[in-house]
């Protein structure tokens, strides 16, 4: 075993830059990108290429001297074996320098180890557990943790005459954080939590907990799944129980309206309040720039938060490569990131230099339809928030 792990422990070595410095600046910068391209979660995989691929198409695939080449691997969503068998392969038979993707938590814990092992940077560009910066010193987000929308949300509520919340979220890491830091702020505002439901990760029956929440009257419901079908179903049993008649609000992250998801949530996703780090609807020179890139790129696809997380992280990558002169060595790698800041479609970014988390505005939405289209009309502005989780 020892020696089946120092062989793989060379071949990183080799990976991270074991030719020397003046061969590196030739070769291409191979970066693996672990996502689901398959299953339920196929559209988070797809929104991740797009960002990626549509950021070195903007702005080129050359920096200090060496062409970024994306080698993409599909490990099909909650899989963490798949996860870590293809960081594996990446590391040794691709000889990547930096891992990116991530679409979930579990994949990402699963490949933090490799990562601190081989001493490779690793870019999480969805997967939104608050610890996942701490299982290695090698790991920077670009896109965010659960806590930091989930707070925003509990602080609107309480102020706007929202008493009572039952809480709905899926089972695993990120639903448990959301959970978490909602009942901690909202408690804190003098709001009670009557009931909390923790839903499976993987093809859940809505109605069950629906009618448990409507027999609990409270005033809302605070809810997170993971982006995608989780959404439109939830969204459809909400309404087919009639919980909006019955006084029930429905109140969540921004996961559960992803742009990509509206048109299939159709009016059921109307009047739906979110907090959330990106809008299509955001109203700035960076982000109608980028969407009408993203339209003419990827026709009759809308961008959500997953494409701008990559859209960033292809630029974190980039300028950290400039900063270090095409090192792309760990230590280095991540020396250069720390403090980062730039001007995303989302608004003004910063990798936070002591969590290597990123620090945004978060916004407090509305599902409108704006000139026939479903929107996440932002009406309230929280900046600079950092996860409340590690402050």
């Amino acid at each position: 075993m020892k020696h089946m792990m120092g062989k793989w422990l060379a071949a990183c070595v080799f990976a991270a830059g074991g030719l020397g410095a003046a061969q590196a600046q030739v070769r291409d910068l191979k970066v693996g990108m672990i996502l689901p391209l398959s299953g339920p979660f196929a559209s988070t995989g797809q929104q991740m290429v797009n960002g990626a691929r549509l950021y070195l198409k903007e702005h080129g695939d050359t920096v200090a001297g060496r062409r970024i080449v994306l080698i993409e691997k599909d490990d099909t969503g909650v899989s963490p074996s798949i996860s870590k068998r293809q960081a594996q392969n990446l590391l040794i038979q691709d000889k990547v320098e930096v891992l990116a993707g991530f679409g979930l938590t579990p994949g990402a814990f699963s490949v933090a180890p490799l990562a601190t092992e081989a001493k490779v940077p690793m870019v999480v560009l969805n997967a939104a557990t608050s610890s996942i910066t701490e299982k290695s010193p090698y790991i920077v987000r670009t896109s965010m943790t659960l806590p930091q929308v989930a707070a925003p949300m509990a602080s609107w509520a309480a102020a706007h005459g929202i008493h009572k919340v039952y809480v709905a979220v899926a089972d695993y890491g990120p639903g448990h954080d959301a959970a978490a830091q909602f009942k901690k702020t909202f408690a804190e505002a003098g709001g009670e939590v009557v009931g909390e439901v923790h839903t499976p990760l993987t093809s859940p029956d809505f109605a069950p907990f629906l009618q448990k929440i409507k027999d609990a009257k409270p005033d809302a419901i605070f809810l997170f799944v993971p982006n995608g079908e989780q959404g439109v179903a939830f969204a459809k049993s909400y309404t087919e129980r009639a919980l909006a008649d019955a006084g029930i609000r429905l109140l969540a992250t921004g996961d559960v309206v992803t742009e990509d998801v509206l048109a299939a949530m159709g009016d059921n996703a109307l009047g739906m309040i979110t907090s959330f780090h990106y809008s299509q609807a955001h109203d700035s020179a960076e982000n109608a720039a980028f969407v009408k890139a993203y339209a003419q790129a990827y026709p009759g696809t809308r961008p959500n938060m997953v494409a701008v997380a990559a859209y960033d992280g292809m630029r974190l990558i980039s300028a950290a490569l400039e900063k270090t002169g095409g090192d792309a060595g760990g230590d280095a790698f991540m020396a250069a990131v720390k403090g980062l800041a730039w001007a995303s479609p989302r608004g003004p970014v910063e990798i936070d230099s002591r969590t290597r988390d990123i620090i945004q505005n978060v916004y407090i939405r509305k599902v409108e339809r704006v000139d026939g289209l479903l929107q996440n009309v932002e009406f309230d502005t929280i900046e600079a928030v950092k996860d409340p989780g590690k402050q």
